[in-house]
C-alpha cells in the first residue's frame, strides 16, 4: 500500500532521491505551499512533485491539463496553501468532505486540499504518469503535529513491545532489525517553509508505515486465526498513528507557529 506511493524511474539526484520517498500528496503539500508562498519558482516546484514520474496532468472538463496550469488556478480562487490527506478505511483523516471527494481520496489512500478554496485533488498512476482529479472539498480538521507526534512515540514504543512478545525476530526478522534500530529513518528533503518538526514527523511516519506494511505483507508463521489477529491488534494502531502523523507533518494549517 505505502510503497506505492515511492516515484518510479530513474532517480539520481539528492533532492529528488529524498522526495522520491515521500507520498504524492505529501510532495505537492510541502512544495505547493512552498511555491504559493514564493519561496520556490514554478521550475522547482514541478521538479519536486514529478520527481521520477515521467509527467504529471490536471484531468478537467476540457480535457487532461498541466499541473502548473491547474495550481495557477486554484490560486486565483484563493489558495493559499495545500495539505495532504492519507485516509484509510474507518479513519478519514485529513479529509472533511463531501462524500464524493472523500471515497475517491480513500480508493487511492492519499488527497491535497487547497486552503483557502473549496476545491481538492486526488492522484492517480497510469503507468510512470500521475493523473490528478479536481473536486470539490470542504474544510477539514487536521491532528496537532505534537500530539501526532506524542501518539506516535508511544504507539511505537507499545507496538515494538507486543511485536517481540508474538516473536518477530522469528517470523519477520527484518522488522525486528528495524525496530531495533529506528534512529535510521528516511533522508528527507524538505520545501522551504517547512518547520523542521514537521520533516523530522513525515520521515518518522513514513518509517512506522513501512514496518506496518512489511509485517501486514503476508500471515507468515502465524498459527492461528487468534495469532493473526494478535498480530493485526498489534500493527493497526501503529499504522493510524502513522498517517496521523503524515497528515499533520504535512499540512499548513496545523503547522506550529514559525
Amino acid at each position: 500500500m505505502w510503497g506505492g506511493w515511492i516515484a518510479s524511474g530513474d532517480v539520481t539526484d539528492e533532492r529528488t532521491t529524498g522526495l522520491a520517498l515521500l507520498p504524492l500528496s505529501g510532495r505537492l503539500a510541502w512544495w505547493g505551499t512552498s511555491w504559493l508562498r514564493g519561496a520556490v519558482g514554478p521550475d522547482d516546484l514541478l521538479d519536486a512533485v514529478i520527481a521520477g514520474d515521467v509527467t504529471h496532468v490536471v484531468l478537467g472538463t476540457d480535457g487532461p491539463g498541466g499541473l502548473l496550469s491547474a495550481l495557477a488556478e486554484l490560486r486565483t480562487h484563493g489558495a493559499s496553501a495545500f495539505g495532504a490527506a492519507f485516509p484509510a478505511e474507518g479513519d478519514l483523516v485529513g479529509l472533511g468532505g463531501p462524500r464524493e471527494f472523500n471515497d475517491a481520496a480513500l480508493d487511492v489512500g492519499e488527497a491535497v486540499v487547497a486552503l483557502g478554496c473549496d476545491a481538492g485533488l486526488v492522484p492517480s498512476r497510469v503507468g510512470p504518469t500521475v493523473e490528478w482529479t479536481v473536486l470539490q472539498a470542504r474544510r477539514r480538521q487536521v491532528p496537532d503535529v505534537g500530539e501526532a507526534d506524542r501518539e506516535l512515540r508511544s504507539v511505537l514504543i507499545d507496538t515494538a513491545q507486543r511485536l517481540a512478545d508474538l516473536d518477530v525476530a522469528r517470523w519477520r526478522p527484518e522488522i525486528a532489525d528495524r525496530l531495533m534500530n529506528l534512529r535510521r529513518r528516511p533522508s528527507l528533503v524538505a520545501a522551504p517553509g517547512v518547520p523542521t518538526r514537521c520533516v523530522d514527523l513525515a520521515a518518522r511516519a513514513l518509517q512506522a508505515l513501512e514496518i506496518a506494511d512489511l509485517a501486514l505483507e503476508d500471515d507468515g508463521a502465524a498459527l492461528s486465526v487468534h495469532e493473526i489477529d494478535r498480530r493485526r491488534g498489534a500493527l493497526t494502531p501503529l499504522a493510524r498513528a502513522g498517517r496521523r502523523a503524515l497528515v499533520a507533518a504535512c499540512s499548513p494549517d496545523g503547522w506550529p507557529p514559525a
